[in-house]
């Protein structure tokens, strides 16, 4: 099959590998979509770490099952299904305690294993989601990033009817906005640098979309940091009013840090969560792409074919896209 491999920071080839074969327990999926976000660019280049490399990412995936391990019995041969790429141990502490995204072996695919920027990736079959017949499949890439929110969502749990500010109109930005908006939760403001993305972002939600300049006088209980920027952690934390609860979701550099005042944390009894991937949201996140299709589908802006993989990137990291697909069954231009 085709695969686009790491070999080293920022370099990487479209190769030949062998087909995945399943074990017992696993499925080969034939991959229709799997979507580029920001942690694929921290680990193309090298951020997570090298020990990784190679590495075939891909981590959003959904397909066609196209073969089964002996004990599987969840999933047949010809079922289109979303792949939930987080691999816990199910043996450590943490997993004992229900809290397998702090899995002491914590891995995902795409991650840690090869992953779906491919003709056919290998999953657990216990990862493998059957879609819905009724699922607009144009939203199917979406399947991860929504359960990585619902996840987030969970942890800040926030009222009704009281306002929040998100930094970010990238996709998860976008999603975790169009959630608020479903539960109630708004005024919603959204802070974006980019001016493409606030343009796009006022025709998707209902948010009032600002610079972060003209957000700067803000105050609201629940605030969302959803770019991975330390400057924007620090601008949104600002945000925060007395006792609320401030999410930080985007993922950063490991290496990144951000100026805090532990005086502020104390005196205004701030709370700040933490998000890291998914924790027993897929399920739901199939369900909610299913009911919520056609406000989700247009954040899709690109498709790339693998042989473009570079350009799909491109359009990650320069902003001028919103959520890019990279789809294995389509030609290169």
């Amino acid at each position: 099959m085709r695969a686009v491999v790491i070999t080293e920071p920022d370099v990487l080839e479209v190769v030949k590998v062998d087909d995945p074969t399943p074990e017992r327990d696993d499925v080969v999926v034939a991959v229709r979509g799997c979507g580029i976000c920001g942690t694929d660019l921290h680990l193309v280049s090298g951020d997570l770490g090298l020990d990784r490399l190679p590495l075939i990412p891909g981590h959003e995936p959904w397909g066609e099952v196209v073969a089964v391990g002996s004990r599987v019995s969840n999933v047949s041969i010809g079922d289109l299904v979303a792949v939930d790429p987080s691999l816990h141990c199910s043996q450590c502490t943490p997993c004992r305690r229900g809290q397998g995204n702090m899995c002491e072996a914590w891995g995902a695919i795409g991650g840690t294993r090869s992953g779906a920027w491919a003709d056919f990736v290998l999953a657990p079959s216990a990862n493998a989601h059957r879609l819905p017949r009724d699922l607009p499949l144009n939203a199917a890439p979406l399947i991860e990033p929504v359960a990585c929110a619902i996840r987030g969502l969970q942890r800040l749990n926030p009222a009704p009817d009281e306002a929040a500010i998100v930094f970010g109109a990238g996709t998860m930005g976008l999603i975790l906005t169009l959630m608020l908006e479903s539960r109630g939760v708004g005024p919603v403001t959204l802070v974006e640098t980019n001016a493409d993305r606030r343009d796009l972002a006022r025709k998707l939600t209902r948010a009032e979309v600002l610079t972060p300049d003209e957000a700067a006088d803000l105050r609201a209980p629940w605030v969302l940091e959803a770019t991975g920027n330390p400057r924007a952690f620090e601008a949104a934390l600002s945000c925060v009013q007395r006792a609320g609860t401030f999410l930080v979701f985007g993922v950063a550099s490991p290496q990144a840090t951000a100026q805090v005042s532990p005086h502020r944390i104390y005196a205004d009894e701030l709370t700040i969560l933490g998000s890291m991937a998914i924790l027993r949201t897929f399920g739901p996140a199939v369900d909610a792409v299913a009911r919520h299709a056609d406000v989700l589908a247009p954040l899709i802006t690109d498709v790339v074919a693998l042989e473009n993989i570079e350009a799909g990137l491109e359009a990650v990291r320069s902003g001028t896209a919103v959520k890019v697909v990279v789809d294995p069954t389509i030609s290169a231009a």
